[in-house]
């Protein structure tokens, strides 16, 4: 287990939010993923790590990996500007992690509550979710209950939209 994978392992140990682990080759986008998903029972999710126009705000956008996220459509949804992907070195930041392995898990590391976490209101009717655990090399599954407590502990404002 890496040091990343770790200190998630850690923090869901400390919320008493039990999980399963599943490890793959590295991959680094959704369509890579899908091929190690097989026999994983869970909903499978794309994270968009994005920014506002103007780069004063942050947000990590979670949703069903088979869906195509109309960034204009969340943008209105949430009540901000223009959303474009940030940097790099914005999602190093603001949740310490670098593309390929963009994951909600990050928000371990996000101790200012800066990014804003939006959800499609899709996932809220799957009985189980899977992320990397910071860490492309891997998949942890775990109640969408859950994952809601976990967001909940991180202190980060969520919100819901319909994608």
């Amino acid at each position: 287990m890496t040091a990343q994978e770790e200190a998630v392992a850690a923090r869901l140990g400390e919320l008493g939010i039990a999980y399963t682990r599943h490890e793959h080759p590295p991959v680094p986008t959704v369509e890579e993923a899908e091929k190690h998903w097989a026999g994983i029972d869970a909903t499978h999710c794309k994270n968009l790590f994005l920014r506002n126009q103007k780069g004063t705000r942050h947000y990590l956008v979670v949703v069903k990996h088979t869906k195509k996220a109309d960034l204009r459509a969340v943008a209105d949804q949430i009540g901000d500007g223009k959303l474009s992907f940030a940097s790099p070195e914005r999602l190093m930041t603001h949740l310490g992690l670098t593309p390929g392995s963009v994951s909600p898990f990050g928000l371990i590391h996000d101790r200012r509550h800066e990014v804003r976490v939006v959800l499609d209101r899709d996932l809220t009717s799957a009985p189980r979710v899977s992320f990397h655990p910071n860490i492309n090399t891997a998949t942890l599954t775990l109640t969408f209950a859950d994952f809601q407590r976990f967001l909940e502990a991180c202190g980060n404002t969520v919100q819901y939209v319909t994608v």
